[in-house]
């Protein structure tokens, strides 16, 4: 398998879109929140998309903002056929890699407290900063500024 990211289009929006539902949606329901298709559509306009695919199949997407300090993971899912085989643990290793690239000293995200995907995160380096009800916020320090002293 050839796994390799390329710039989403409005024609993977409903891809997108309807991914991210299926894997959410559990989540949603046990944290009592409501699914919006308005609000992913909004999103979709103003943060920076990726689909994951081996040739022509896609396998996922991700979705990124990014503000002066850190790279946000706003969304990375891949379709259920297609986790536990090392693609995540791929495309993390390649957004520490973008967030160093440009020049920020963390990549953030935000996960349901229930999600499993948090082992994968924390393998990754990541720690958690925070908490609400429903969301743990992590971290990864990208260390591309060293301290002299």
């Amino acid at each position: 398998m050839t796994v390799q990211l390329t710039p989403a289009t409005d024609q993977h929006r409903t891809f997108a879109r309807d991914l991210t539902r299926r894997a959410m949606l559990p989540y949603y329901r046990e944290f009592d929140l409501l699914w919006q298709e308005e609000a992913f559509d909004q999103a979709w306009g103003w943060r920076e998309q990726w689909l994951i695919s081996d040739a022509e199949q896609p396998l996922g997407y991700f979705s990124l903002s990014q503000d002066r300090q850190a790279l946000f993971i706003r969304e990375l899912h891949l379709l259920e056929g297609f986790r536990g085989r090392g693609i995540g643990s791929w495309v993390l290793t390649q957004l520490l890699d973008w967030t160093r690239e440009r020049q920020l000293p963390l990549l953030r995200l935000m996960v349901f407290k229930s999600n499993p995907a948090q082992a994968l995160y924390l393998r990754h380096g990541f720690e958690a900063v925070g908490e609400d009800e429903c969301f743990l916020r992590m971290q990864r320090r990208t260390d591309i500024f060293t301290s002299s002293g």
